[in-house]
C-alpha cells in the first residue's frame, strides 16, 4: 500500500535527477540548433559568393573587351561600397599558340580572380581574347 505522505511529498516538485536530465536534453538539442545556423549562414554566404561572382569576373571582362586598347596586366582593385570586401586581379598574357601563325600572336590569356572576405572564396575565370592591331 502507498502511505499519503508519500503522494503528496512526491506531487510538492522534481528531483534533482529530473532536472538533471532535463537541463542535459536542452543543452543537447541548442548546441545542436546553434551549429546548424552556423552552418546555414556559411552556405549562404558562400551561395551569394559564387552566384555573384561571376558575374562581376564578366562585367571586368567587359570592360576590358570595350577598351582593348588599354589591356594592361597585373591590374587589381575593389568594386566599391556596392560590392564590399570583393576584390578582383587581372592577368593578361601573350597566349602563344604557334598552331594559328601570325594570328597567334595576337592572342591574349586573361585570368580574372574574384575573391571575397580576405581570399576566403575565390573565384577563377580564364578566357582568350584576340587583340585588335
Amino acid at each position: 500500500m502507498i502511505d499519503a505522505t508519500h503522494c503528496r511529498r512526491r506531487a510538492q516538485g522534481f528531483t534533482l535527477l529530473e532536472v538533471m536530465v532535463a537541463m542535459a536534453i536542452m543543452a543537447i538539442v541548442l548546441v545542436s540548433v546553434y551549429r546548424m545556423q552556423a552552418q546555414t549562414l556559411a552556405m549562404n554566404t558562400a551561395t551569394r559568393f559564387y552566384t555573384q561572382a561571376p558575374l562581376l569576373a564578366a562585367g571586368k571582362l567587359a570592360q576590358l573587351e570595350a577598351a582593348a586598347t588599354e589591356m594592361s596586366d597585373g591590374q587589381t582593385g575593389d568594386f566599391g561600397d556596392a560590392f564590399a570586401g570583393y576584390r578582383y586581379s587581372i592577368s593578361i598574357r601573350d597566349a602563344g599558340v604557334e598552331a594559328l601563325g601570325e594570328a597567334g600572336q595576337d592572342l591574349k590569356r586573361i585570368d580574372i580572380i574574384i575573391s571575397y572576405n580576405n581570399d576566403e572564396y575565390s573565384y577563377s575565370l580564364r578566357t582568350y581574347l584576340f587583340e585588335r592591331p
